[in-house]
């Protein structure tokens, strides 16, 4: 009997996820959050990777002028 429920438990999952996967897929208003959200990571990531730069260099900077610190 408790395999019959996990059956009809996999089927009801399924035919929901079907219906939701196709009404996401299909709805204007989802397509456009998705769009806007990727648009949205992907230019954090670019300014992450530009802050990332600019503080390998201001490190740098620093260093150098630690070095130069001691040797004076």
């Amino acid at each position: 009997m408790a395999g019959g429920a996990n059956f009809v438990q996999r089927v009801l999952s399924y035919v929901v996820n079907e219906v939701v996967v196709n009404g996401l897929a299909n709805s204007p208003a989802f397509q456009r959050f998705a769009v806007r959200t990727s648009k949205r990571i992907e230019d954090i990531s670019n300014k992450a990777v530009q802050k990332r730069q600019e503080l390998a260099e201001q490190i740098k900077d620093i260093s150098k002028n630690m070095e130069s610190f001691k040797n004076q």
